[in-house]
Formats: structure tokens, C-alpha cells, sequence
């Protein structure tokens, strides 16, 4: 068998094991609330530094900075979900993603920690009227955790970021033709 015929199957039982497969998530807060997004798509991970400010850009692209040689434009996720002044601090970090061959960054409140999601931990999106576009959220995940003896369950908010950053509003990927 060719390496090419190996490959070619795509509907036996390995096709349906990528698919039920546990995915990682990179968890970061934006206020009260935690997201995921695919572990893939994280380049690095840096601390909130100044960035140079773009004329006319709109107010959720905080500027770019210089990334040993590559310009990287910065989003505040939490300015584009409108979620209220974003403060920066010591645990405000920068995000650096790889996402339709472009590097990015985007600013969130604080980043907790690598999560491994099984399917049945997650489930769909809620739907919303056409005034909020939330095409970009994937799912909601579910984690038990143990807090003071109590069980609890966290909600994380799973966001398809490569959808999001090439979004037509966000400006920063050429529409592809």
C-alpha cells in the first residue's frame, strides 16, 4: 500500500478517532469570563509592552509592535467584545497567534492554563438573534473542578480565533479571492 492510498480512507474507525479525538485549549480570562482557543494556533505567549499606535485604526487594534523583525498588529479582545475599559497590569499578557499565515497578538486579562477537552465536555454554541454575530464561538466547554471541598463546574467560552481575526471587521487579513 502507497503512502497516499493510506491516506485516502477518511471514513473508517482512525477518521472517527481524529474526530472524537481530546483537543487543547489555551484558557484566558477577559474580565469575569474564561475562554478557549485551539493550542495550535498560540505561537508564544509575551508580557503587555507599549505598542505604536496606527492613525484611523479602529479602537480594538491597540497599534503593532515589532516582533524580532515581524510586525505583529495587536487586538484587545476585551475592547472588541465590549467588555468595558480594558486596564493593563502586571498579569495583562499579549497572545501571539499564527492564524491564516499571519502573526497576531491579542491582549487578554491573564492566561490560566492549558486545558484538555474531551467531546462530550463540550457543547454548542448557543444561538443568538442577528444583532450579535458570535459565528466565532465554537462551543461552550465544561470543566468539574473542586473548589473548598464543593464541587463546581467552570464554563469556558471556546472561540474559533482563526474565524475571529480573519473576520472582514478585524481588518487584518486580505479577503481571499
Amino acid at each position: 500500500m502507497g503512502v497516499m492510498e493510506k491516506f485516502e480512507v477518511g471514513t473508517g474507525t482512525a477518521a472517527r478517532a481524529v474526530v472524537d479525538a481530546a483537543k487543547e485549549y489555551l484558557t484566558f480570562r477577559l474580565g469575569a469570563e474564561e475562554y478557549g482557543i485551539d493550542i495550535l494556533k498560540v505561537q508564544e505567549i509575551r508580557g503587555y509592552d507599549a505598542v505604536t499606535r496606527i492613525a484611523n485604526a479602529p479602537s480594538f487594534i491597540k497599534g503593532v509592535v515589532n516582533l524580532r523583525g515581524v510586525i505583529v498588529p495587536i487586538v484587545d479582545l476585551r475592547v472588541k467584545f465590549d467588555l468595558g475599559e480594558a486596564k493593563y497590569d502586571a498579569f495583562t499578557v499579549v497572545i501571539i497567534l499564527n492564524v491564516a499565515r499571519r502573526v497576531v497578538g491579542i491582549v487578554v486579562d491573564g492566561v490560566s492554563d492549558v486545558l484538555e477537552l474531551q467531546p462530550e465536555q463540550i457543547r454548542a454554541a448557543p444561538e443568538f438573534n442577528s444583532m450579535l454575530d458570535a459565528g466565532y464561538i465554537t462551543g461552550l466547554g465544561s470543566i468539574q473542578t473542586t473548589v473548598d471541598g464543593n464541587e463546581a463546574t467552570r464554563m469556558l467560552i471556546l472561540i474559533d480565533i482563526e474565524r475571529l481575526m480573519t473576520a472582514a471587521d478585524m481588518g487584518l487579513v486580505d479577503a481571499v479571492s
